[in-house]
């Protein structure tokens, strides 16, 4: 797991997305002095590369100059590390100078659109569409590359086909989120994807993905096969992300991971006080994630997916008992039915199949044939 720090500007955000739970319209925003702190704390924390993703809330509301400062403290004042740099917007605040501004430091963006207008609108808001596009054309028109993830609900998932058509016609890849219960919200599984359905519209889209190999891509279904092929996890949803993963408040606290931001009972420390490791290792965030990576190697022994799964995401399985560990994540269910698809195919494939020609070694297949899962697997992401 690469090291990872995530910034949190502000939690505030000018959307109303209906399923999202980091939105708070009287959040602080970050001070420039915190991002020197950032600085400071991390010359002594460690040494590896690091790679900063700003997120939110909403980031580009912390601003043009904001960006035009920090961006040269992190990447000079770390420069005897490899620094790396992502934020994730919905591109409603981008403008002709924030964008001049990222390209400089060639920023990949992650946004978020959820399908064509009329189902898009339906979860995130009216003219939230509108909005985004219009963020989009400045930041590519600009040299920015702006992936979307697109988030199923337990509304969406009835319009599956529409959705991916969406994304085939646009020439996008798609990565998918599956809207999560939240430990702030009333009401946290209203808009939920159901791990059942979430399992199975993986399996559909590992076929659609396949029946248009070359042109559609589907980011998860790449890292699903990557977690098979190479017996570990490629993304933070299925590893040990504690201690390679931190998110840093406006204020400067240090959480686990960007979902906890603006919990106190989360926080582990802060940049102010430059702590180390076994500094951050005493709080009772720390205690309570190892409770789930404890959790995990008691409960899940004997499945046969637990070295690249994991037990899947802390933050999911505390979210059904109020903050506590008491089982893995439980999108399990989904995780279980997608490895084993995999797996299953990935057998057939090498031992061959009777809709499945076969390249010398068994290593995907021949000329002409349906491209298999091993397609996928030997692909370079």
């Amino acid at each position: 797991m690469p090291f990872h720090v995530m910034l949190i500007p502000t939690l505030g955000c000018p959307s109303k997305c209906n399923y999202c739970w980091s939105s708070d319209e009287n959040s602080p925003k970050m001070s420039i002095e915190t991002v020197k702190e950032v600085v400071e704390w991390l010359k002594g924390f460690r040494d590896d590369p690091v790679t900063f993703t700003f997120h939110g809330g909403e980031p580009l509301l912390a601003g043009a100059d904001f960006y035009r400062k920090a961006l040269p403290l992190l990447a000079e004042g770390l420069s005897h590390r490899k620094v790396a740099f992502a934020l994730q917007t919905n591109l409603w605040k981008m403008t002709l100078e924030l964008a001049k501004i990222l390209a400089e430091y060639d920023i990949p963006i992650g946004s978020s659109l959820d399908g064509p207008k009329k189902i898009n609108d339906v979860q995130r808001g009216k003219g939230y569409y509108d909005k985004t596009m219009k963020g989009y054309k400045i930041a590519t028109e600009n040299g920015l590359g702006v992936k979307f993830i697109c988030t199923f609900t337990s509304e969406s998932v009835k319009h599956r086909d529409e959705i991916v058509d969406f994304f085939m016609e646009n020439g996008w890849t798609l990565k998918l989120h599956p809207a999560l219960p939240s430990l702030r919200s009333d009401e946290p599984e209203k808009w939920a994807l159901d791990p059942k359905e979430y399992g199975e519209l993986l399996v559909y889209l590992l076929d659609k993905y396949l029946e248009n190999f070359g042109s559609f891509e589907v980011m998860n279904i790449d890292h699903l096969c990557k977690c098979v092929f190479t017996g570990h996890g490629t993304v933070c949803t299925f590893v040990d992300c504690m201690g390679d993963t931190f998110a840093v408040g406006p204020d400067g606290s240090i959480y686990p991971c960007y979902r906890f931001v603006g919990m106190p009972k989360y926080v582990m420390g802060n940049v102010y006080d430059r702590p180390g490791m076994e500094d951050l290792a005493r709080s009772e965030a720390w205690k309570t994630m190892h409770q789930f990576k404890e959790l995990v190697d008691r409960e899940c022994k004997e499945c046969a997916h637990i070295n690249y799964c994991r037990g899947g995401c802390p933050y999911n399985a505390m979210t059904p008992a109020d903050g506590e560990i008491k089982s893995v994540d439980p999108h399990c269910v989904a995780y279980k039915r997608i490895f084993e698809e995999i797996t299953d195919r990935v057998n057939k494939e090498m031992f061959g199949s009777p809709d499945m020609g076969m390249a010398p070694f068994g290593f995907g297949p021949e000329k002409g044939s349906r491209a298999g899962i091993m397609s996928i697997m030997l692909k370079r992401l």
